[in-house]
């Protein structure tokens, strides 16, 4: 990995913190995403200062606007034309209903709209990059969940949950979708469940209550830790185990099938050319 350029979303912390560590460990020069300017200086001085790399770059945007995630791509762009692996990992859940920038459900936009758009941004410096890999965190949240093409906004029925479980989804059929529109061109799409990890993931959002807090707190004390759950992550980017093999889904560096809905091409395709609508592209 040395030298090799990794883009690494939602990198400041948790999973995406811990999945940079290891990437910066083996050589990789990093461009690290993140929300928050200052958590981002903050990370990128103590990456730098653990793994003995200076090679990592922090750029922010906020996944709940395309135009930020438009900045976030031109300005990977101008310091790398050419990317070799692409980690999305950036998410969020929210507890109460809300809206992105551009008008959509904001789990939806967050998890799964802005990586796609992203990751359709980065692709002509990918596949200057190949072989490249795109690692996409999902999550087994996505097992009870059904795209819901005829509210895919959810203004009728809202749950956290249901939410991420969508969104997370979205992610595995993006994943299938995406490994099918780069077959013969050493480009490979992969996706993964990290497990149930110990992060501050939703910890922070305003509309999660004290009880909720405390709940998620003491079930937290149970989770592995984020360097269990950037395994896989770091596994799917790196491994020779991996060349070549594209449209997968992983838990602790192994295939897993995902749901009988997470298998669905034709739902696959259909979200495709729904999102290309949403993010406008072609």
């Amino acid at each position: 990995m040395k030298g090799k350029v990794c883009v690494v979303t939602g990198g400041t912390d948790g999973i995406g913190k811990a999945a940079a560590y290891g990437l910066a460990t083996r050589g990789a020069r990093l461009l690290l995403h993140g929300r928050d300017p200052e958590k981002g200086a903050r990370a990128v001085a103590e990456l730098k200062a653990r793994s003995g790399n200076p090679a990592i770059e922090f750029l922010a945007a906020d996944f709940g606007s395309l135009a930020e995630v438009r900045r976030l791509a031109a300005a990977v762009l101008e310091r790398a034309p050419r990317i070799d692996v692409l980690v999305n990992n950036a998410g969020s859940i929210f507890f109460k209903r809300a809206v992105s920038k551009d008008g959509y459900e904001m789990t939806f936009a967050v998890n799964h709209l802005a990586p796609f758009l992203l990751t359709h941004l980065l692709l002509a410096a990918l596949e200057l990059g190949a072989p490249s890999r795109i690692v996409t965190t999902a999550s087994n949240a996505h097992l009870r969940a059904k795209i819901p093409f005829d509210d895919l906004q959810l203004t009728r029925k809202y749950s956290p949950m249901g939410a991420y479980g969508i969104s997370k989804l979205a992610n595995i059929l993006f994943t299938r979708a995406l490994a099918r529109r780069l077959e013969g061109k050493a480009v490979s799409a992969t996706c993964l469940h990290p497990g149930f990890v110990r992060t501050n993931f939703g910890a922070n959002n305003k509309d999660m209550g004290a009880v909720l807090k405390a709940i998620f707190r003491l079930v937290s004390r149970f989770a592995r830790t984020p360097e269990k759950g950037a395994e896989t992550v770091i596994y799917l980017a790196t491994s020779p185990d991996v060349h070549g093999e594209s449209g997968g889904y992983y838990f602790d560096c192994k295939p897993l099938s995902p749901s009988p809905a997470g298998q669905d091409d034709d739902a696959a395709e259909r979200l495709w050319q729904v999102s290309e609508q949403l993010v406008g592209v072609a």
